[in-house]
């Protein structure tokens, strides 16, 4: 894109874009809460085997504990452990609520008239709120174990308080009620209590919680079988017991199967069969305080959203997956057919044209080069001398916009014939390309920039698809200059990459929405008829190509015409570029919204180009944190590898589609070792232009342009060999 040569304002943030750039950063920082709420209580945790963790160490753990009732009650400093009276069994349930086989349990339960208690996981119970109520309103116990079904006994304190508070938030914020009992995950009978447990539950029990653990194991967890988890529950003599079964963490048919034949059994030899609670005399429920009810659906809530935000993370990273994959073989497809369409021209050289053209004798008219220049000391000298030795016949229009640095000096004192030097005061880079316009000889006209060389070749190969009459306007192929260093090879990609493949497509669907600034070829009569260049935006060169689409005109792609530009050699000066590039191809699509709804050329540009560019080049760089977000998410609370293989698979296409563009461009392989590391720098700098375009846009502010560094490393081209 081209560049407005007006003089350089000092470049001060306005505050509503620094606004709208905070926002932005909120709105990331609670992305990341999102997804991180969200993989802490899906994917940190998990119901799994409940076996006991392997801890031999239980010195610390009272006798009254281990040797005494299931029910334990440590609160005031005071240890008391009780089971339940003789011929009682508290029947509980572990790590539901599930949505297959907890209103199996309860249609067993309603079936023999009894109630039990539910040890809920927290996660589980946001999951499945109407389970929870349902449990509730048929007369059952909730008792809390955990948000994420955690080993309390080797969890750090942070991680404790917040696995039982938020198990009991979510218990609150779904039912209404709060709990009093506990059971932590990994416990069975008091005898394996652990010091870390042990600790672990004392310290809990001074914000008012009872530890329930078990008496007898129906081991149902290990599915043993339908007879097994029998027997298991076959009372072995009068005393109360504490019965713990489980309504999820896996296949509980076993223990459906089980629990109605137990059932049974308690009644025919006269045990009664109820609720913790109820079995030890405790009021184990109570109707939540306003504060807990407001903490509770807060908490609820917050998971929910955090779902909510992650399922639709889950399902936009699917649809962008599947735009780069469909992009990358739309690009490699019709750039296979732009090459295959590609048909030399009697008489131009290494010229290419497309095979949907007629023959037509090559184009050997004189061209007119506009060359508009300000502050272009560093590289003019180069630039004008490689046009004056093009082959073909032209003649250079230098027009210099109130240059400071002597530029117009510099190409006067060069003597070379058919250069004309017109010296203006500053208005812009559009204002000095239609000073340029005014004052040409031919009616083919080449625009280049200041810091551009041609090859000698470049000019005749890139005004032959003129013959075709229905060609208004030609880019050509920028190559990056100073390509050494990492920097300057990752712009070299993207040149070969992202520009010249897109250009061919745009070439082949006839929606071509860039003429770049720094090589293009127009005709005199196509330029007038749209009034010349515009200075509505700061990409002139992309608004004068959509005029031109809009009044009828082809714009193709000429991939011999190469002109080398000096590109930016520092992340600040690129930053700056890419941000005017991006800003004013915005204005440009907003300024030619008109073309979606027309016909002809105009609907090509405004339905594919604009389409394109509007997915492409906004929306998917738009998404593009949040996709950065989601893998840092991946690789803390999902599968590393996985997360690394699917990275690993997107490069392959990049590398795949970059070796392709390469070949094509006929350009040597060797920079594409630096793509891996073009990941996690060139592409962030990249979506956070466009993110600080659209900002701006958004904003209202009116971007001022700030010019371009030189660094003087322009030479004219010896051969017609890429460098």
């Amino acid at each position: 894109m081209g560049r407005r040569n007006t003089r350089p304002a000092k470049s001060n943030v306005p505050a509503n874009v620094r606004a709208h750039w905070l926002v932005l950063l909120a709105t990331l920082m609670a992305l990341g809460l999102a997804l991180a709420v969200q993989g802490y209580i899906h994917h940190l945790g998990g119901v799994g085997k409940d076996s006991v963790p392997a801890d031999p160490s239980a010195g610390s753990v009272p006798s009254a504990v281990s040797h005494g009732g299931p029910v334990v009650d440590s609160r005031g400093g005071t240890v008391q452990a009780v089971s339940p009276p003789d011929r009682t069994v508290a029947l509980t349930f572990d790590d539901g609520p599930d949505p297959e086989w907890t209103p199996r349990i309860l249609d067993v339960l309603r079936e023999h008239h009894v109630h039990a208690t539910f040890f809920v996981v927290g996660s589980a119970a946001v999951d499945h709120p109407d389970l929870m109520r349902r449990i509730v309103a048929e007369g059952h116990e909730v008792g809390v174990h955990t948000l994420t079904h955690t080993d309390l006994g080797s969890a750090p304190e942070w991680r404790r308080e917040l696995e039982v508070q938020g198990g009991q938030d979510a218990i609150v914020g779904v039912t209404g009620q709060a709990a009093s009992l506990l059971r932590p995950p990994y416990t069975a009978g008091n005898e394996a209590l652990t010091d870390g447990m042990w600790s672990a539950l004392h310290g809990i029990a001074d914000e008012g919680y009872l530890t329930v653990l078990s008496s007898m194991d129906s081991k149902d967890w290990q599915m043993p079988g339908v007879e097994a988890i029998e027997h298991n529950l076959t009372p072995s003599g009068p005393q109360g017991q504490v019965v713990l079964m489980h309504d999820g963490g896996g296949d509980r048919a076993q223990t459906v199967a089980a629990l109605d034949s137990a059932l049974t059994q308690f009644s025919d030899q006269g045990y009664r069969v109820t609720t913790v609670g109820d079995a030890v005399g405790v009021d184990s429920m109570r109707p939540a305080s306003g504060i807990e009810q407001v903490r509770g659906a807060a908490f609820v809530w917050g998971i929910r959203l955090s779902d909510l935000v992650v399922t639709a993370i889950s399902w936009g990273l699917v649809a962008a997956g599947v735009v780069t994959f469909v992009r990358a073989i739309l690009v490699m497809f019709f750039a296979a057919r732009h090459s295959r369409a590609a048909r030399r021209l009697p008489g131009a050289g290494r010229a290419r044209r497309r095979a949907d053209v007629m023959v037509r004798p090559a184009v050997t008219e004189p061209a007119t080069v506009i060359v508009p220049a300000y502050n272009e000391s560093a590289g003019i000298e180069a630039a004008v001398r490689s046009i004056v030795a093009s082959s073909h016949p032209v003649e250079v229009i230098v027009v210099d916009d109130g240059s400071t640095d002597g530029t117009a000096d510099i190409v006067e004192a060069l003597g070379l014939p058919g250069v004309t030097v017109i010296r203006k005061e500053n208005g812009g880079k559009p204002s000095a390309l239609n000073a340029g316009i005014q004052a040409a000889s031919h009616d083919l006209v080449v625009m280049v920039d200041g810091d551009t060389v041609f090859e000698p070749d470049t000019v005749r190969a890139l005004i032959q698809p003129f013959a075709d009459p229905r060609v208004g306007a030609i880019s050509g192929n920028t190559k990056v200059a100073n390509r050494g260093g990492i920097l300057g090879a990752w712009q070299h990609i993207e040149y070969v990459v992202g520009f010249n493949l897109d250009r061919r497509l745009f070439d082949v669907a006839e929606c071509m929405p860039t003429v770049p600034g720094a090589i293009g070829a127009f005709r005199l009569g196509a330029l007038l008829n749209v009034g010349g260049v515009s200075d509505d935006t700061l990409a002139e060169d992309t608004d004068l190509t959509m005029a031109l689409c809009r009044d009828g005109w082809r714009v193709v792609y000429q991939e011999d015409a190469r002109a080398w530009t000096e590109a930016p050699a520092t992340l600040g000066a690129l930053w700056r570029q890419r941000y005017r590039w991006c800003y004013g191809t915005l204005q440009a699509m907003w300024k030619h919204r008109g073309a979606v709804v027309q016909r002809g050329a105009a609907g090509k540009l405004g339905r594919r180009g604009l389409g394109y560019l509007l997915v492409l080049q906004v929306l998917l760089p738009l998404f593009a944190p949040v996709v950065d977000v989601f893998a840092l998410y991946g690789l803390i609370f999902l599968d590393p590898l996985r997360i690394a293989a699917l990275w690993l698979v997107f490069l392959a296409v990049q590398l795949l589609m970059a070796a392709y563009a390469f070949r094509l461009d006929r350009e040597r392989l060797g920079p594409l070792w630096t793509l891996p590391l073009q990941q996690f720098v060139y592409r962030q700098l990249m979506y956070l232009v466009v993110i600080q375009a659209v900002v701006t846009a958004v904003a209202g502010v009116h971007l001022r342009w700030h010019r371009m560094e030189r660094y003087g490393s322009l030479r004219v081209p010896q051969t017609h060999n890429q460098a």
